[in-house]
């Protein structure tokens, strides 16, 4: 069922410095930043090799990002995306085996145009996790 590992996401306080910081201390290749609305943040794309980094800003006081960023000030590791065949086969597969999705289950177009989904990261070893749909 599980895929390649599509991104890593990192909450930080400012994209657009964290960019800099990628692109000048690692050579990065890094996208502009994107404002999505829709899930309260603002994304930009570190492109590696063999993946990809996501940088998270919080768009507005309502982001879930702002909320992370208030518990951890410094910013660090939000979550882990990997890529399904089927993101509703996936998502059927892990509800019937116990895991739980969060929000209504159903999947939502994440900042790559694709349907997404995250679990409940007490049921991932302390880790949230966003499935993609590859």
């Amino acid at each position: 069922m599980i895929g390649r590992l599509n991104h890593v996401a990192i909450a930080v306080k400012d994209v657009r410095a964290a960019s800099d910081l990628y692109r000048g201390a690692l050579g990065a290749s890094v996208d502009p930043p994107v404002p999505q609305p829709e899930h309260g943040v603002t994304v930009a794309f570190v492109n590696l090799p063999n993946t990809k980094i996501e940088f998270l800003e919080p768009l507005g006081e309502a982001s879930p990002i702002a909320a992370f960023l208030g518990r951890n000030p410094e910013g660090g590791i939000h979550h882990i995306c990997y890529e399904v065949d089927d993101i509703a086969a996936a998502r059927d597969r892990l509800v019937r085996e116990g895991a739980r999705v969060l929000g209504t289950g159903e999947p939502k177009i994440g900042a790559h145009g694709k349907p997404v989904l995250f679990l409940h990261p007490k049921d991932f070893c302390g880790t949230l996790v966003e499935l993609e749909q590859a």
